[in-house]
């Protein structure tokens, strides 16, 4: 028979964090390997559980969640988020501009299948989180990227940004704190993106899933209280503050001017209305979840199990020849640069192989974040401090080895 043909844009869809290392990482497992995989973000694969009140929350109300509830989110669950932002500045919050879905990523496609007609574009920060490039692929529209430089902080150009603004674009993203650099947007950053969206009168999405999850004297800006009137859609979940990724509990917040976004307002409710309503039970959690103990700052401030992984991360890389860290001020990533004579020739993909075929160490290379760079790659903040010192151990190995080939190579020619 003939093969069953598949979507076409398919093939311009990238998601290496569970893509084809991590489908051999399993056959690895199947024979008896053991791996340290540090490919994606799952506090709950790390021995983290999400908080006990939570659990409670849901456990209490188990009996009420047979049904189907609206398909914007249970009315006490959409109210205890719009309190949440209203109480941030947000304008205009309200529970009817809420939309709880099957986690973000439910939420990034949802919205932006509202939005987009055939060849719109989207500006993406470059690295970005390569869901909200598949996701904009996927719902016909096109990826406009927008560098986000390691010598810059990894923070965003908005001269670059108002330069990359053409007649399609529809919408500029944000991703902060950042995943996969850990960068966090200072204010008058946002502000001066925020003044790009106005004049040209584009949506602002805001992924700020990780919001609560920062280091040392790092803060986090919301975008929506800068936005006033604008338009700006601004994303949450329980998955990384609250360690419940299986939950598959994410909001999106519609804020500025109701009239300015009422026919988006819309076409979100009838695209959420087309698949019934999200996951119940986490619903029940939301409220104990952004009203109740903060549970996050402990793991984050100095003495917790974040705070010294990521000291770690620091560490190994100041102490290494091979490597360079832009050093995350919050999310739960490090994205180390390989420099000198390591990085001759250097191939992250194929660095990331090597690493799990030799090292039994999973990690996902830099490029696969959509950046013109093959010199980075990505690795978790969840695992305790002493595994992540061992991996870097492994690393500083296979660096070592590359270092000392691509110095006998100029030897000989010299």
């Amino acid at each position: 028979m003939p093969s069953l043909k598949t979507r076409e844009r398919l093939s311009e869809v990238r998601y290496e964090i569970r893509g084809e290392l991590a489908r051999r990482a399993r056959e690895l497992e199947a024979q008896g390997r053991t791996l340290v995989k540090l490919n994606i973000g799952n506090p709950g694969a790390f021995g983290f559980r999400a908080p006990e009140h939570l659990q409670r929350a849901i456990a209490d109300r188990i009996a009420n969640t047979d049904p189907y509830t609206h398909q914007q989110g249970l009315p006490v669950a959409r109210e205890a988020i719009a309190d949440f932002h209203r109480k941030r500045g947000t304008p205009n919050a309200s529970p009817e501009r809420v939309f709880v879905g099957n986690g973000v990523s439910e939420l990034i496609d949802l919205s932006l299948r509202a939005l987009l007609n055939p060849g719109d574009e989207v500006l993406l920060p470059s690295p970005d989180y390569p869901l909200w490039s598949a996701a904009t692929i996927l719902n016909d529209g096109r990826p406009v990227y927008y560098r986000c430089l390691p010598e810059n902080g990894f923070l965003p150009d908005p001269d670059e940004i108002a330069k990359l603004v053409s007649p399609r674009t529809r919408a500029i993203v944000l991703i902060n704190p950042n995943n996969p650099t850990g960068a966090s947007y200072p204010r008058e950053l946002l502000e001066r993106i925020v003044a790009i969206a106005a004049k040209h009168h584009l949506l602002l999405m805001s992924d700020e899933i990780y919001d609560e999850i920062l280091y040392d004297d790092a803060t986090f800006q919301p975008l929506a209280p800068l936005a006033g009137d604008l338009p700006c859609l601004s994303f949450g979940g329980l998955s990384k503050v609250h360690r419940a990724c299986g939950w598959r509990v994410g909001w999106a917040v519609l804020s500025g001017d109701p009239l300015a976004s009422g026919d988006f307002h819309h076409a979100m409710d009838l695209l959420g209305a087309l698949r019934l309503c999200a996951n119940v039970p986490g619903q029940f959690a939301i409220e104990q979840a952004l009203h109740g103990v903060d549970t996050i700052r402990p793991l984050t401030a100095p003495g917790g199990r974040l705070h010294a992984t990521r000291q770690a991360l620091i560490d190994c890389c100041a102490g290494s020849e091979h490597l360079s860290l832009v050093a995350p001020q919050g999310a739960l990533y490090g994205f180390p640069a390989v420099v000198g004579d390591a990085a001759e020739g250097f191939d992250d993909h194929a660095f990331a192989l090597e690493m799990l075929e030799h090292e039994d160490v999973l990690i996902v290379p830099g490029s696969s974040f959509n950046v013109p760079f093959r010199n980075h790659f990505r690795v978790t903040l969840l695992p305790e401090a002493p595994v992540l010192r061992e991996v870097f151990a492994r690393i500083e190995r296979v660096l070592g080895r590359r270092a000392e080939t691509a110095a006998k190579r100029r030897a000989a020619v010299a």
